[in-house]
C-alpha cells in the first residue's frame, strides 16, 4: 500500500522526496516535520511523534536529501512563514545546511551557496559550487546563506567533520528503527478516537475551506493502526467515485480503525495516492483519472 506524504511538484523539492521523516533500511533519508506523527517499523511496530537531530561539528543541519531553502509541509525552526507543521504548503529558509546521502540517487541541486564533498571517513575532499555527485560511501553538505558561510570557514579540504544523525523521541531518546514512514494526523490514541487537525497542520489559518476539503469531506484514505497484540492493521478506502465509493472523512476513518481493534492509529497519504495491491494485483480503484499514481514510498507486508 502507499506510504507517507511526498513531493509531487518540482517547485516544492525533488519529486518523490518524503515530505516528512523517512527511514529506509535503517538509514535516515529525510528529516522530520516536527510535531507530526510517524509509523515506526522494526521488531514491534509503533506509532509516535518523532523528530530528527542532525548536526555537523555541533551545528544544526536543517535537512536531508532535499533542496536547500525549500521545506515541504514546513515544521522546522527558522521556516517562513511558519515553523509549525502546515500540510500541503512549502516554507522557505534562506540560511540552511542540508546533508545529502548516496541514496539521493542523483546529482545534488545547483544554485547559490557552496557544497563540501566528504569521503567515507567524513574528511572534506572538495569545497565547491553547488551541484555534483555524492560519493558512494560518503556525503555532501550544502549551505546557503549563513550555512554557506559556515562551510566556507570550517570545511576546507583535508578537514575532518563530525556528523551526528539521529531520530529521537519527544524526550530526546534515540530511536533505532528499520523503517519510518511519515503521515498524520493521529486517528486513535489509547484506544480512543483522537483527531487534532490543528496540531498537525491540517487547519490552515484564514482558509477554513482547506480543513473542510481535506479532513471533513470524504476522500480516499490510507490508514494504519496497531492492536493490543502489537499487530499491524492496514486499511485503504477508495473514494471520489460516486456510485462506487465516496471515501471517508478523517473521523470516519478513526472510528473504523478503533472498531477494528486499533489502540493507536494514524493517517497516511491519501487521495489519488491511495492504493493497495495483494500478491502483485491492484485490489483498489485509485481515484486519479490516469489511474494508479507513482508514490514516494510504500508499506510492504512480506512473508517471513
Amino acid at each position: 500500500m502507499n506510504g507517507g506524504f511526498f513531493v509531487i511538484d518540482p517547485k516544492d523539492g525533488f519529486p518523490g522526496e518524503a515530505a516528512g521523516l523517512g527511514v529506509y533500511d535503517g538509514q535516515l533519508q529525510s528529516e522530520a516535520t516536527n510535531g507530526r506523527v510517524e509509523l515506526v517499523l522494526g521488531q514491534r511496530p509503533s506509532i509516535a511523534s518523532l523528530r530528527t537531530a542532525v548536526t555537523v561539528n555541533g551545528v544544526t543541519v536543517n535537512g536531508i536529501n532535499r533542496k536547500p531553502g525549500v521545506i515541504r509541509n514546513c515544521g522546522e525552526p527558522g521556516d517562513l512563514p511558519t515553523a509549525e507543521p502546515l500540510h500541503d504548503s512549502t516554507c522557505t529558509n534562506a540560511d540552511e545546511l542540508v546533508l545529502f546521502t548516496p541514496q539521493l540517487g542523483a546529482a545534488t541541486p545547483t544554485g547559490d551557496g557552496v557544497e563540501a564533498v566528504l569521503d567515507a571517513h567524513d574528511t572534506v575532499t572538495a569545497l565547491q559550487p553547488r551541484g555534483g555527485d555524492v560519493p558512494a560511501n560518503g556525503h555532501v553538505l550544502q549551505g546557503i546563506g549563513t550555512g554557506a558561510a559556515w562551510l566556507t570557514a570550517h570545511a576546507r579540504p583535508g578537514t575532518k567533520l563530525r556528523i551526528d544523525s539521529r531520530v529521537v523521541d519527544q524526550h530526546g531518546r534515540t530511536v533505532h528503527a528499520q523503517g519510518v514512514v511519515n503521515g498524520g494526523p493521529w486517528l486513535v490514541r489509547d484506544g480512543r478516537v483522537s483527531v487534532d487537525a490543528v496540531a498537525d497542520g491540517i487547519s490552515h489559518p484564514g482558509d477554513p475551506s482547506y480543513l473542510y476539503g481535506w479532513a471533513v469531506k470524504r476522500n480516499p484514505r490510507t490508514m494504519v493502526g496497531i492492536d493490543r497484540s502489537g499487530r499491524l492493521v492496514v486499511v485503504t478506502v477508495d473514494g471520489r467515485q460516486p456510485g462506487y465509493s465516496e471515501g471517508f472523512s478523517l473521523l470516519e476513518g478513526a472510528h473504523l480503525l478503533a472498531g477494528l481493534g486499533a489502540v493507536t492509529a494514524m493517517n497516511l497519504d491519501g487521495g489519488g495516492s491511495t492504493a493497495m495491491a495483494v500478491n502483485g494485483k491492484l485490489v483498489t480503484s485509485p481515484s486519479d483519472a490516469t489511474g494508479e499514481r507513482a508514490v514516494g514510498d510504500a508499506l510492504l507486508v512480506l512473508p517471513r
